[in-house]
């Protein structure tokens, strides 16, 4: 199973970070955002990595280059205008799929995280479509995403809701009939929620949406606080 990294954003609201430097290439714990994914999917046993593109993701590129440097392999969906991220992952099917699995791992490109990656697994249920990881609302979402029920279903509304990740275990069957251009997975998963086809895990440990250059700041100190820094 691949894993794909999501880094296709203008970072609008990293600006002025952003302006010359793509958003995952901004340092934290003296590395690079995508570096610490990058590594953390290393140790869990992703080393099939596809990485999407658009605002200066020529940077992104010459940085990371094959993936050699970190022990796996790097493909890259380049979009020109960014698709956001149900049409990013749309067209990056054929590079996710193409080892045989319709299952693959997704990783938002603009958060930090202890979760243990080596648990993304596809889920052990009939008919489900996606796996995702929630975790409590931060004081940015305070109504959250999605509702957790006790036996693992995700629905659109409800008690217990929790707030998505930007991390999950994916089916190509999810966007069957859906073509690659700009739209949210959002409205995607809710569609699949309806047919109850989306599962949930809790999430009590550590993360951080870092999209603002104060949250950016937050998880140096967090990393330097916790002996992090490389």
């Amino acid at each position: 199973m691949k894993a794909m990294i999501l880094a296709a954003g203008k970072g609008e609201r990293m600006r002025p970070l952003t302006l010359h430097t793509p958003k995952p290439l901004l340092q934290a714990g003296g590395k690079p955002l995508i570096v610490h994914h990058i590594e953390r999917l290393k140790r869990a046993g992703f080393a099939e990595l596809v990485i999407n593109h658009a605002w200066l993701g020529e940077q992104i590129e010459e940085t990371l280059g094959n993936g050699e440097a970190f022990g796996v392999h790097i493909q890259y969906s380049a979009e020109g205008e960014p698709l956001e991220t149900a049409g990013g992952i749309i067209r990056a099917l054929p590079l996710l799929t193409d080892t045989g699995s319709d299952w693959f791992a997704v990783i938002n490109g603009d958060i930090w995280t202890d979760f243990p990656l080596e648990s993304l697994t596809p889920p052990d249920a009939p008919d489900c479509l996606a796996l995702l990881v929630m975790t409590d609302n931060p004081a940015h979402n305070p109504a959250g995403d999605f509702s957790l029920q006790p036996d693992g279903q995700l629905t659109r509304e409800g008690n217990s809701r929790l707030t998505f990740t930007g991390i999950s275990v994916l089916h190509k069957k999810l966007f069957s009939g859906l073509e690659d251009t700009a739209g949210k997975l959002g409205p995607v998963l809710r569609a699949a929620m309806t047919n109850g086809q989306v599962r949930g895990i809790h999430h009590r440990g550590h993360w951080m949406d870092i999209g603002t250059p104060e949250r950016l700041d937050q998880l140096s100190q967090h990393l330097d606080a916790n002996g992090q820094r490389s």
